[in-house]
């Protein structure tokens, strides 16, 4: 049996566009896995649930602004980092106001999903490219 490891949830959040393009941003210099791409999102404070995290999170990242009710489960991600166990459901957003810009990332790219695997992604996002193909 593996050693134990603190549970980290973090929510990640697939927004797609009208041509079905799928945004992903790059983790900026200085953090963890930098120049990576990946579904925006982040850490689930303490009381909050799922759904508001990332609301806040795209608000914060993105500047932009959606409702639970836009958010659609799809998928999660588990996967064991040296320090932590990371738990991430994905959700997918097409309805939101605001245009993203890159508030804390270095870019922002809208991607076709097949083409989502020619981005160098942090282990915990490579899984769920699949279920995003198999939706749009």
């Amino acid at each position: 049996m593996s050693e134990a490891k603190p549970i980290l949830l973090v929510v990640a959040c697939a927004l797609v566009d009208t041509d079905r393009r799928v945004l992903i941003a790059q983790r900026p210099e200085g953090k963890h896995m930098a120049g990576m791409w990946e579904f925006p999102g982040g850490k689930v404070e303490t009381g909050e649930t799922p759904e508001a995290a990332l609301i806040r999170e795209l608000r914060e990242e993105l500047a932009v602004e959606t409702k639970e009710a836009c958010l659609a489960p799809l998928s999660f991600a588990s996967h064991s980092y040296e320090q932590m166990h990371l738990l991430m459901p994905l959700y997918v957003c097409r309805r939101w106001q605001g245009t993203p810009t890159t508030n804390e990332h270095k870019a922002l790219k809208w991607v076709r999903p097949q083409a989502l695997r020619d981005y160098p992604m942090p282990p915990a996002d490579e899984p769920l490219i699949a279920a995003l193909c198999d939706l749009l």
